[in-house]
C-alpha cells in the first residue's frame, strides 16, 4: 500500500533573505568551513532525451495522485528568485526506497527545459539494496488544474531505470510557463497557488508466469485399432485398454446398445482421456484434439463409417463422441460387413493434439 503525502510550502518568508544584496556581493555559495556541507552536482536524466516523444503520454484525469504532492502558496515569489532554481520535497518512501520530488519553476536549463515547468524524481542512493544495482519505476507526474478540477498528467510508456549513475529521472518540459502562469488556464489559482504531484510505482521483480500452448499434427503412430471379439455378448458399456498417442493416454469406449436417447437404436462410440492422463492434467487445463473415429467395413474397405472429432478435452469434459454412430440394424446385418464373426473393429486416427506447458 503506497502512502500519499502532502507538503505545503510558503515561499515568502523562506526566500526573503535571498534579496538582501550589496554592491560587492557576488553569487551566494555554500558555507563549507565546518565541513558539514558540500556542493554536489546531481546527475540529470530526462526521458525526453532518451526516447522518442511518441512514448510520452499526456492528458487530464480526475483521479488524484497516491504517492506525494507539493502545494506551493507563493509560486510567483519562487519564480523571481535568482538562485533558488529548484524546490526539493522531503524524502518519502515507496517500495522501501526514499524518493524526493523536484520542481524547477522556471525550467531546468541544464536539461533543455528553460521556459517550462520541469518535474523530476530522485532516489536516495543510500537506500539501494545490495546487489540490486538498478531500480525500475513507473513515474506519473501531476499538475493540478483548479479550473477543470482535474490533474494534468505526464508519463512515459517505458519504465525509468534509477541507478547510482542515474538517480534522477523526469521531464524537462511538462508545461510551458506561458500556459502555466496564465490564470485563465487554472494551473495557478488564488493568485499564485499551485500543486505538483507524482506517483512512483515499482513493478514487482519476478519473472512473469507463462504458459506455452502448442498443437502437434504429426505422430509416429497416429492410429489405434481396437478389435472387439464376442461383440454380441459384450457388456453394454465397454472400455478399451489404455493407448498413447501424442504423449497422452487415451481410451475408446463403446455402448453396444447405445446410450441415452439412442439406447436400443444405435452403437455409441467415444474417445476419452484416460484416468491416468487426468491425474496429470491441471484442473484448469484443456486439451485440444482433432481425430477421426472409424468403424471399418471388414468386407468393403471403401465403405467405413467415419465420424470427425474436433473438441476440447478437460477434467470437466473427459470424452467426446457420437451417441448414434452406427444404427444397430446395420451391425446386425452381416452383409453390411461391420460385424464379421462376431467381431467389431473400432479405430481412432489422431490428427492434432495440443499440449500446454506452465512456467510455475
Amino acid at each position: 500500500m503506497m502512502t500519499y503525502y502532502t507538503n505545503t510550502l510558503s515561499i515568502v518568508s523562506i526566500l526573503s533573505c535571498l534579496f538582501i544584496t550589496s554592491s560587492f556581493a557576488g553569487p551566494p555559495v555554500p558555507n563549507v568551513e565546518n565541513g558539514t556541507q558540500k556542493l554536489i552536482t546531481t546527475q540529470i536524466s530526462s526521458r525526453d532525451s532518451k526516447v522518442s516523444a511518441s512514448s510520452t503520454v499526456k492528458g487530464l484525469r480526475e483521479r488524484p495522485p497516491t504517492s506525494y504532492s507539493i502545494e506551493i502558496e507563493s509560486f510567483n515569489t519562487l519564480m523571481k528568485s535568482t538562485y533558488a532554481e529548484r524546490y526539493e520535497s522531503r524524502p518519502f518512501m515507496i517500495g522501501k526506497y526514499n524518493w524526493t520530488l523536484i520542481v524547477y519553476p522556471k525550467g531546468n536549463k541544464n536539461d533543455n527545459g528553460t521556459g517550462y515547468i520541469s518535474l523530476y524524481v530522485a532516489i536516495d542512493k543510500s537506500t539501494f539494496v545490495f546487489p540490486l544495482l538498478e531500480v525500475q519505476a513507473d513515474l506519473r507526474f501531476y499538475v493540478f488544474n483548479k479550473k477543470e478540477n482535474k490533474y494534468f498528467t505526464m508519463q512515459d510508456t517505458n519504465v525509468f531505470p534509477f541507478s547510482a549513475a542515474n538517480p534522477m529521472w523526469g521531464f524537462p518540459r511538462v508545461l510551458p510557463l506561458t500556459t502555466f502562469t496564465n490564470l485563465k488556464n487554472g494551473y495557478l489559482y488564488d493568485i499564485d497557488h499551485c500543486e505538483f504531484s507524482v506517483d512512483v510505482i515499482i513493478p514487482p521483480r519476478y519473472e512473469i508466469t507463462m504458459e506455452h500452448f502448442s498443437i502437434a499434427k504429426s505422430f509416429p503412430n497416429p492410429k489405434f485399432t481396437w478389435f472387439i471379439h464376442g461383440f454380441s455378448t459384450l457388456p453394454d458399456d465397454y472400455l478399451s485398454e489404455d493407448f498413447i498417442i501424442g504423449g497422452k493416454t487415451w481410451n475408446l469406449r463403446v455402448f453396444r446398445n447405445g446410450v441415452g436417447a439412442q439406447e436400443g437404436k444405435a452403437l455409441s462410440v467415444y474417445l476419452y482421456l484416460s484416468q491416468q492422463e487426468l491425474l496429470k492434467v491441471k484442473p484448469y487445463e484443456k486439451v485440444y484434439a482433432r481425430a477421426k473415429l472409424r468403424v471399418p467395413n471388414q468386407r468393403q474397405s471403401n465403405n467405413d463409417v467415419v465420424g470427425q472429432l474436433d473438441n476440447w478435452f478437460s477434467p470437466q469434459i473427459t470424452g467426446w463422441g457420437f451417441d448414434a454412430f452406427v444404427p444397430l440394424s446395420n451391425l446386425r446385418d452381416t452383409s453390411k460387413g461391420l460385424v464379421v464373426h462376431d467381431m467389431l473393429i473400432v479405430q481412432v486416427e489422431m490428427e492434432a493434439i495440443s499440449s500446454t506447458k506452465y512456467s510455475v
